[in-house]
């Protein structure tokens, strides 16, 4: 029996026939060799050849000493939607951890063995985040766009005034997770839009889950921006007020931040049901 840590990184994917090779390519492939290394690529219906490169990066790495798994998603979940498939995966096989890496290139492959470090200094961090808000004029020389740094921001000096936290950034989409947190919350419940980030780290902090954030390069290339940036700030803000909201007051407006739908473990028919359907096509 391997006494290695088993390690996810999954890798959501949508149009991304441009970027998926390199970023499966970056991936330190040494990570085998520390943990039970597998990858998985759920392609959220691109409407290009994103499934198909997918395969064939399979293929190639079918010797290797890690396994890739690629699945397809026959109908468009969304980017929380194909999260919670793969997190539904992740608790299913039994990983100890699972890296959120997306599939466009934006975030490093290469550093997650400094991300990864996090969990083997016994930090007792449950989640860690690549933030590109540690270090600001980092962010610009980047290529971040200022439109994009002002608002990351004043939402995460919203959000961060509003739960009493004290994050760098609230919108890296680069994150491991402890698998036995992701148990703990009802994912399946929240957003398949793209403040599922939010809402996730919501719940996480309200069961007092350490998460902890890493200094992380950023790097705006070619990558397409499917984000409508009013409507993710208005859901953001108002998604958060809600968690607020029923904090102090003790209503439940949304059974995703009840207090009793928390620490339960995350089991739900339907994101079973879509796992299934996106083992299917191979």
């Amino acid at each position: 029996m391997s006494l290695k840590k088993k390690l996810l990184i999954f890798i959501v994917a949508y149009n991304a026939e441009k970027t998926i090779k390199s970023v499966v390519s970056r991936i330190p492939k040494k990570l085998s060799s520390q943990y039970n290394l597998e990858i998985l690529i759920i392609d959220d219906s691109s409407q290009d050849k994103t499934f198909e490169l997918s395969k064939k990066i399979k293929k190639y790495y079918s010797n290797s000493s890690f396994k890739i798994n690629v699945f397809y998603n026959p109908v468009n979940q969304g980017y929380g939607g194909n999260q919670k498939i793969g997190y539904h995966y992740s608790i299913k096989n039994n990983f100890d951890y699972v890296v959120l890496l997306h599939g466009d290139g934006q975030y490093a492959p290469e550093i997650l063995p400094k991300l990864l470090k996090s969990f083997s200094d016994n930090s007792n961090s449950d989640v860690v985040i690549g933030s590109r808000m540690i270090e600001k004029k980092r962010a610009l020389k980047g290529g971040m766009p200022f439109y994009k740094f002002i608002g990351n921001i004043i939402l995460t000096k919203s959000q961060n005034i509003l739960l009493g936290t004290n994050l760098a950034e609230f919108h890296s989409g680069y994150r491991i997770y402890k698998v036995n947190s992701l148990k703990k919350i009802p994912f399946y419940l929240n957003t398949n839009d793209f403040h599922f980030d939010t809402e996730i780290l919501i719940q996480l902090f309200l069961i007092n889950q350490k998460i902890e954030e890493i200094s992380i390069p950023t790097f705006y290339g070619d990558e397409i921006c499917h984000v409508n940036g009013m409507k993710y700030a208005f859901n953001v803000i108002f998604v958060t007020l809600i968690a607020k909201l029923q904090k102090i007051t003790g209503f439940n407006f949304t059974n995703k931040f009840k207090e009793n739908s928390l620490n339960k473990k995350s089991q739900n028919i339907k994101v079973d049901k879509l796992l299934e359907l996106a083992k299917k096509r191979r």
